[in-house]
């Protein structure tokens, strides 16, 4: 008398829950990635080896194409001089720190200098190790 099993056990492996959790492991490292960093100016910066630790009330920006950057925001240079003014306003020692890239003219440079001095702004250059 042969005796038959009343259920049988499917083999297939059903994978559409794994695509579902692949796709939005995805999305999220893509998302993530985008929001780490969103609008970083890319710059080379001259080395030192002096390396000063003070934190700067705002950054200035010079890309090699001679675009200013205020923290990070597109400006034009005749707009650089009172917009910094109105974001320093009323802070004790107000301090500027100058990233330049090293192709940026020394004029550009000496530009951003001469409005820290009128405005009495201390001013750092930002360097890369040595």
């Amino acid at each position: 008398m042969a005796i038959k099993r009343g259920s049988k056990v499917e083999v297939g492996f059903s994978s559409s829950s794994m695509t579902d959790l692949i796709f939005l492991l995805l999305l999220f490292m893509m998302l993530s990635t985008t929001l780490i960093n969103p609008n970083a100016v890319k710059l080379t910066l001259p080395q030192s080896s002096n390396q000063i630790k003070d934190k700067a009330a705002t950054s200035v920006s010079i890309t090699p194409d001679l675009h200013y950057y205020l923290d990070k925001e597109p400006i034009a240079f005749d707009q650089l001089e009172a917009a910094l003014q109105t974001r320093l306003q009323g802070q004790e020692k107000p301090v500027v720190s100058l990233h330049a890239d090293e192709t940026v003219p020394v004029g550009e440079v000496v530009k951003v200098m001469n409005i820290a001095r009128k405005n009495k702004f201390q001013l750092f250059m930002a360097t890369r190790p040595e």
